[in-house]
């Protein structure tokens, strides 16, 4: 799988597998994305899983590390965590993708015997200390692909995973009884469950960190404040000093800092995360640390300030693409819509917009935003012109499901798009707004015959006109609306070749069904035409 570090401690079995058939085939290494690989065997995944620690591999391989109890170690020196596995459907998708794109066969699971025998050899040839041997009470049932990501089944196991690899919480001796005051929830289950920290093998405290962490370990409640604004501040601008003190020492702290009873504290730990979360390095940190429920649960019942650097802090997080499904399994969609839709500062709305934005960037996200009821909730906000430009992006991405595109249609979202481009506006937020605007219709119009009725009837034709005619606007945006409005004239293929979505309207007009059943999918003579084509 060429010569990158990412695959050199299995590299010796590419000369004995060249012929294996039990093996997916594909192109040269150089043309597969290397991310598609997995990194025991090397070979293109067909069962792609997440493992507690973020990476991704083949589900058998992770199946036969477990078995063996051994977990190899990575060429960046890491070892996996893979005490339980989630399903990788985004990645697999892609992958599926890529090879349709690259008419290649779809990869097929690897022989279990293979790769056991890649992982026993492995474990013969390991030196000392570079491998992890795998304790029964650490391995956790793997989440059901077809499970219900909201269980309390599947958030045990997450969390277990999370648990289990934590090193560096600190004991319940050491915390303030005022922070258990609160209900017993998620976040102070997780948080009274971590194991007691061994600080030993830890690299020793710069006096800034050392500083910093013993006031934060103080059991007096000002040096706690003290300590906090003080990270926080220094952690305002500074880039290295970010990098520097996102340290498991303070993280450990922060977490029970975070979901304090005091609101002064509360907010400047929530601060403090979020400027440490702007350091790409320290995002996984941060959410593999365990601070995801522990900030779901702030924006549930902390304090309004806690609750505003919360929404930022999750909005930081969920940029980084390995983040996203974990930050949806963990429940935040539905509080962030809830910030979205209630919260009484712009600034919060703004970041609940792009947090969820980016959760949406993947599949999985979309459709917990529909079952959440995010469709109704955001075409409502867009008739009242509220943070417009950024829902529109929202339901360009939710357009982009058949659950989401299903679930616009029937909200009447076309004609609510279409009454928001003729408001027009000339300003730099208003052009923006009609570009997203014109965005979701053309991905609503994609593949759908259910489009094309709903567009005439908002009369949607005359104003795409104006738009590809006008002298102002950017180029981007006309040609958006003159793909739509060859999709609506039957010249395009957004529906099928012209001459079928022709032959379609006139089996329509056959059938005598009028506007109103098609705009509903409607039914006539018991027969039911999909809105979905």
């Amino acid at each position: 799988m060429g010569d990158t570090g990412r695959h050199k401690w299995f590299s010796f079995h590419h000369h004995r597998s060249a012929s294996a058939t039990s093996m997916p085939q594909h192109n040269s290494p150089g043309e597969t994305p290397t991310e598609f690989l997995c990194p025991i065997t090397g070979f293109l995944m067909s069962d792609p899983v997440v493992v507690a620690s973020g990476q991704t591999f083949e589900r058998i391989s992770v199946q036969v590390c477990r078995n063996l109890g051994f977990a190899p170690k990575l060429h960046d020196g890491t070892q996996p965590d893979l005490s339980t596995v989630i399903p990788n459907l985004a990645m697999k998708s892609t992958i599926l993708s890529w090879c349709d794109r690259n008419k290649m066969e779809h990869p097929r699971p690897p022989d279990y015997a293979y790769v056991e025998g890649v992982v026993r050899t492995r474990m013969d040839s390991s030196p000392p200390g570079t491998g992890h041997r795998i304790a029964k009470s650490e391995i956790l049932p793997p989440v059901a692909e077809n499970s219900n990501s909201n269980s309390d089944s599947d958030y045990e196991s997450v969390m277990g995973a999370i648990r289990s690899r934590s090193r560096t919480s600190i004991s319940s001796s050491t915390s303030l009884p005022l922070h258990q005051t609160r209900p017993v929830n998620h976040s102070t289950r997780i948080q009274n469950s971590f194991s007691t920290p061994d600080y030993s093998s830890f690299p020793p405290m710069s006096p800034e960190e050392e500083e910093i962490y013993n006031k934060l370990s103080s059991v007096d409640t000002i040096d706690h404040e003290q300590g906090l604004i003080q990270l926080r501040k220094t952690t305002r601008s500074n880039e290295s000093t970010r990098i520097s003190l996102c340290t498991d020492r303070i993280l450990s702290l922060l977490r029970s800092l975070i979901v304090s009873r005091y609101n002064i504290v509360q907010t400047n730990a929530a601060a403090s995360i979020v400027n440490l979360s702007l350091e790409k390095p320290n995002k996984l940190k941060i959410v593999r640390s365990g601070f995801v429920p522990l900030l779901i649960d702030v924006l549930k019942s902390g304090s309004t300030e806690a609750q505003e650097h919360v929404i930022g802090a999750l909005f930081s997080l969920a940029v980084e693409e390995e983040n996203k499904m974990v930050i949806g399994v963990l429940g935040a969609v539905e509080p962030l819509l809830h910030a979205l839709r209630s919260s009484e500062s712009e600034r919060a709305r703004q970041d609940a917009a792009l947090a969820l934005y980016h959760l949406s960037l993947i599949p999985n996200n979309r459709i917990r935003l529909v079952k959440a009821g995010a469709v109704p909730m955001l075409l409502s906000m867009i008739r009242s012109g509220e943070s417009a430009s950024r829902i529109l992006l929202l339901l360009c991405n939710l357009a982009a499901c058949s659950e989401g595109k299903g679930a616009m249609l029937d909200g009447n979202a076309v004609s609510i798009l279409v009454g928001k481009l003729r408001e027009g506006g000339g300003g730099e937020s208003d052009a923006a707004a009609r570009e997203n605007c014109v965005g979701a219709l053309l991905t609503l119009s994609v593949g759908n015959m259910r489009f094309r009725g709903l567009a005439s009837e908002a009369g949607a034709e005359e104003i795409l006109t104006e738009i590809v005619e006008s002298e102002s606007g950017s180029g981007r945006l006309k040609e958006k609306a003159a793909k739509i409005l060859q999709a609506l004239r039957g010249g395009g293929n957004d529906f099928g070749e012209g001459a079928e979505a022709r032959e379609w309207n006139r089996m329509l007009e056959a059938s005598g069904l009028s506007r109103s059943q098609f705009q509903q999918g409607g039914q006539k003579g018991g027969f039911a035409y999909s809105s979905q084509f």
